[in-house]
């Protein structure tokens, strides 16, 4: 059954490459699109509802032996199966946000998002190494793609270039580990290696190459300069697909990899990366302020939040470790929202992402300002949402540890607020901007959407057992290593 989450968004685009380009196939081309991956939605939820959470064992196993270079196998454990809905749920949603604006190649552009959520449940879902390397580095040539074609920015080639260069220097050292470790191993696949003892010295070297890779991929300073310009330069869709699983990708491989096959490297740096964190925190949210750009404002705020994820999954801690999960499902909702709601429906209607060039929404969007004010306070983490309960439990993780550190980083709620509340205020009230004519509210494709991301964010903030009673035994399991 899991292999059918890779095989059906590969289906779908093969049912589009006949589809001839024109203006009369468009709807047909995204109906297909859509429905192929509100199937893979439903299916993902249905391995949910099947997945049994009282063991810590990999299930749903599918095995291909016919390939002589690598072993492909795949399956599910407590962990991955909330980045493979994650992954599942955002695509529909990346699709619908520009589904009446991409009119240009829109065959490649559908095909290319579909390849995409295939390539990233395949990240969460493999159980060797060398195959984990190779889907974690194959979204890079499509999101490159992506950028420059149906990007809007005037730098979007030096930020597709950026993206690429960035991610794709760091995960060499990636592979260079994973060759390393294949050698002394083995073997590549996930249970091998965790049955294999590596001593100390070893654990550090291939620690560094792996978490060099990790760190550019959340990002953690200093190498945060890629993320801001990808967003600014991509398209919604592409923004709400970086924001929504591309950075979950290296949170997922700090704990598939670093915390599970390296554990005692991973105890003996977790100061340094703890410190790296709090460096990362403080100077996003810093950044954040300054910005003057709609989506470079959200896309730093992402950066900030990132680097709480990472505080509370190296605190090595379950309860930091499992807030560092729920505030990453958590930032892959509300993130996403609040890229569509300034660089979507804002944007679309404008014409602009300068704040300054903005003012009194409120006069004629006022369904669209209350949406965009629930999202703003569930993005400083007010209780009731998600992210007050990752953050929380992050804290509390690391405060077991360091105290001190918890304390620096509660910094980030304090600036979070500042920000999110500043944007709001400064685009949603005030005497109506000169510079705008009379805009229309959101439609009804708009509403579903953010409503779609909203629905999840509340009521998994108020019910979070829904998702840590399968965590708990995988998190326990994982942190009992270390």
């Amino acid at each position: 059954m899991l292999s059918l989450l890779l095989i059906i968004p590969i289906l779908g685009s093969m049912l589009l490459i006949p589809v001839s380009e024109g203006v009369s196939n468009q709807s047909k081309m995204k109906k297909i699109a859509l429905i192929t991956s509100l199937i893979n939605f439903i299916l993902s939820i249905y391995l949910w509802l099947q997945f049994d959470s009282s063991t810590s064992q990999y299930q749903f196993v599918y095995e291909f032996n016919e390939l002589s270079f690598c072993h492909f196998n795949i399956g599910v454990d407590g962990i991955s199966i909330y980045f493979v809905l994650l992954t599942t749920f955002i695509t529909p949603i990346a699709l619908l946000a520009n589904y009446n604006t991409i009119n240009k190649n829109l065959k490649y552009f559908l095909i290319s998002f579909l390849l995409l959520e295939t390539l990233q449940i395949a990240v969460f879902v493999v159980l060797d190494l060398l195959l984990f390397y190779i889907f974690f580095e194959s979204v890079l040539p499509v999101l490159f793609i992506v950028i420059i074609l149906y990007g809007s920015g005037e730098d979007k080639i030096r930020s597709a270039l950026l993206f690429f260069l960035y991610t794709f220097a760091g995960s060499l050292f990636m592979l260079l580990a994973i060759l390393e470790l294949s050698h002394y191993v083995g073997s590549s696949d996930y249970q091998l290696i965790s049955l294999c003892e590596i001593n100390l010295s070893s654990q550090k070297l291939l620690w560094l190459a792996f978490f060099l890779a990790f760190a550019i991929k959340t990002p953690l300073w200093p190498m945060t300069g890629w993320l801001y310009r990808a967003h600014a330069d991509s398209p919604l869709a592409g923004s709400i697909i970086l924001a929504g699983t591309i950075l979950k990708l290296a949170t997922y491989g700090y704990l598939r990899v670093l915390i599970h096959f390296l554990p005692d490297a991973t105890n003996y740096f977790s100061p340094l990366v703890q410190t790296i964190a709090l460096i990362t925190i403080i100077y996003a949210s810093l950044a954040t302020v300054i910005q003057q750009d709609t989506k470079a404002l959200i896309a730093y705020s992402s950066i900030s939040h990132m680097g709480v994820v990472v505080l509370g999954i190296f605190s090595n801690t379950i309860q930091g470790i499992e807030g560092g999960i729920l505030l990453s499902l958590a930032h892959g909702f509300v993130s996403p929202a609040l890229f569509i709601c300034v660089g979507g429906v804002i944007y679309e209607r404008t014409g602009t992402r300068i704040i300054l060039y903005i003012r009194g929404l409120v006069t004629y969007m006022p369904v669209f300002t209350i949406l965009f004010f629930i999202f703003t306070l569930c993005n400083t983490g007010i209780p009731l949402s998600l992210n007050f309960l990752g953050e929380q439990l992050s804290l509390i993780g690391i405060w077991e540890r360091n105290p001190f550190a918890a304390i620096l980083g509660a910094t980030g709620i304090v600036l979070s607020a500042c920000y999110s509340i500043y944007l709001y205020n400064r685009l949603s009230y005030g005497e109506y901007s000169p510079n705008l004519k009379p805009l229309k509210d959101i439609t009804r494709r708009e509403f579903i959407v953010l409503i779609s991301l909203l629905i999840p964010t509340i009521v998994l903030g108020i019910y979070p057992n829904i998702i840590l009673d399968s965590l708990h035994v995988s998190v326990s399991t994982l942190l009992y290593l270390v």
